[in-house]
């Protein structure tokens, strides 16, 4: 097995095909089929034809909260919450979230986040507790009241890095799955973004079948792969679920001979992670924490089919991928879509690809 680089990950994308924007029909966006060994232009409206009776789709029904928060410290200066995880009972009003300041606050520090009226307008405060999460990289903050319902009144859409605008309200009809059910994710589940009612029903028409798992998308999704190789790169946790329905109709599609196609990179974590914890191999029900670092070698347990997004280079969710349909065409596939000026990451178009071998 190579030892693998982050250079084995990289390609080049003009900065203009990093889609700013979501198109104004959902499903209106572009398909690249690379479930061939050539390369095929589609539409994502082509997406039934794909399918079969029989086969399963399995969506990330995560639902992204407003988990930016701007306020100041005491000093006056400038602080910058997002909101990673709000932590279960017995903890109350409590998160762990990255800090962005000059200087970082300690234990007892009282952070203000402020709404869009500014200081004299809205406004709440947070008790730093402490340092959280793996490597203690995240702070531990007490909030006045329920965290969610604080972060729908004051907070911001976490877009990600790569789209430059603040967000607007267009940013909170559409960063956001027509499934979302379940709050707590801080990025969308992008795959699902290109679903609209129209195209769920044209599916459930095909006899194409559907089931919910729940992984709450963590900002360590964007951060980058500082390890050089890529096997000291230790991946983020995060959050999921795969219940006792979205098991049993993983097996049911399995014993009738159908395909179970992750609706995105989120739902193939869930559900590679549940099957990895099964002693039989198979997805049971199971919830807890992953940290599941999916990379060329792996072995795949759950998954037949991918719907997911480009992504970045030298990504973990682009080795993911690369592990899923073959590193080299894998590579390919995003050459031609670089050439035939697809559009990249989460408003962007999306990809179909089959499980290698």
């Amino acid at each position: 097995m190579p030892a693998w680089t982050l250079d084995d990950f990289d390609y080049a994308l003009p900065e203009a095909l990093v889609a700013q924007h979501p198109l104004p029909e959902r499903s209106a966006s572009r398909l690249l089929d690379g479930s061939g060994a050539m390369p095929v232009d589609r539409r994502f409206r082509d997406l039934p034809g794909l399918l079969r009776a029989g086969d399963l789709l399995v969506f990330n029904d995560t639902r992204v909260v407003r988990a930016r928060l701007l306020g100041e410290k005491p000093t006056g200066g400038a602080v910058e919450a997002l909101v990673e995880r709000v932590l279960p009972p017995p903890a109350v009003n409590e998160v762990w979230a990255h800090l962005r300041a000059s200087k970082s606050p300690r234990a007892g520090t009282t952070l203000r986040f402020i709404g869009a009226e500014g200081p004299q307008g809205a406004h709440f405060d947070a008790e730093v507790l402490g340092r959280a999460g793996p490597d203690d990289s995240l702070f531990h903050l007490r909030l006045p009241a329920d965290p969610l319902a604080l972060m729908q009144r004051f907070g911001h859409v976490p877009l990600p890095p790569y789209i430059t605008h603040a967000d607007t309200a267009e940013d909170e009809a559409r960063y956001q799955s027509v499934l979302a059910a379940r709050p707590g994710a801080v990025a969308a589940p992008t795959a699902s973004l290109h679903f609209d009612e129209a195209m769920l029903q044209a599916l459930a028409a095909r006899g194409v079948q559907r089931t919910t798992i729940t992984l709450h998308v963590g900002a360590g999704t964007f951060q980058p792969v500082r390890a050089e190789r890529i096997e000291e790169h230790r991946m983020h946790r995060e959050w999921f679920e795969v219940d006792a329905a979205a098991a049993e109709a993983v097996a049911r599609t399995r014993a009738a001979g159908g395909r179970v196609v992750a609706v995105g990179t989120t739902a193939m974590r869930a559900l590679e992670s549940a099957a990895l914890r099964s002693p039989r191999g198979a997805v049971e029900p199971c919830t807890g924490d992953t940290d599941l670092f999916i990379t060329p070698g792996f072995t795949f347990r759950a998954v037949d089919r991918l719907l997911t997004n480009f992504h970045l280079p030298k990504s973990t969710l682009l080795m993911l991928v690369s592990a899923f349909a073959g590193h080299a065409h894998v590579m390919s596939l995003y050459r031609h879509a670089v050439e035939a000026r697809y559009r990249f990451f989460s408003y962007g178009d999306c990809m179909w690809l089959a499980r290698k071998g």
